[in-house]
């Protein structure tokens, strides 16, 4: 692996309240605050760093696709359809903004969230197999 990208390591969400989207981030998704400041707040969520940065209002890490649709930019992943939908069961019971569990044609199932800002994320019912093989999971 000498002088190729090995793993994401962190990954950037803006938000209007660090505070505030903090505490979402630590009650509805499990995360671990490691940092806060009044412009920044730094969590560890699903393996990786997470930066919530302090931004102007109406800034999302979503995007357009060419035919209009908004896109996540970030997808999560669970170990199963159980454990997916487990997993949407407990967010539509806290009442974070959630998706229907989609067949989109490929292995496994998905669904979108949102933060308290609009960020959108996506879960896949499926690991990823050198993960998997990693964290000796079956």
């Amino acid at each position: 692996m000498n002088g190729k990208l090995v793993r994401v390591g962190t990954s950037y969400f803006p938000v209007t309240d660090v505070v505030r989207s903090s505490s979402w981030y630590i009650e509805m998704l499990g995360a671990e605050l490691s940092y806060q400041d009044e412009v920044k707040a730094i969590l560890n969520l699903a393996n990786q760093s997470v930066f919530l940065v302090k931004s102007q209002e109406g800034q999302t890490s979503n995007f357009f696709d060419s035919t209009g649709n908004e896109r996540f930019s970030l997808t999560f992943e669970v170990n199963g359809l159980e454990a997916l939908e487990a997993l949407h069961r407990e967010f539509s019971e806290k009442e974070i903004r959630v998706g229907v569990i989609e067949n989109r044609g490929h292995t496994g199932r998905n669904f979108v969230f949102y933060d308290l800002d609009g960020n959108k994320f996506d879960v896949w019912s499926e690991l990823s197999p050198i993960f998997k093989e990693n964290y000796l999971l079956s």
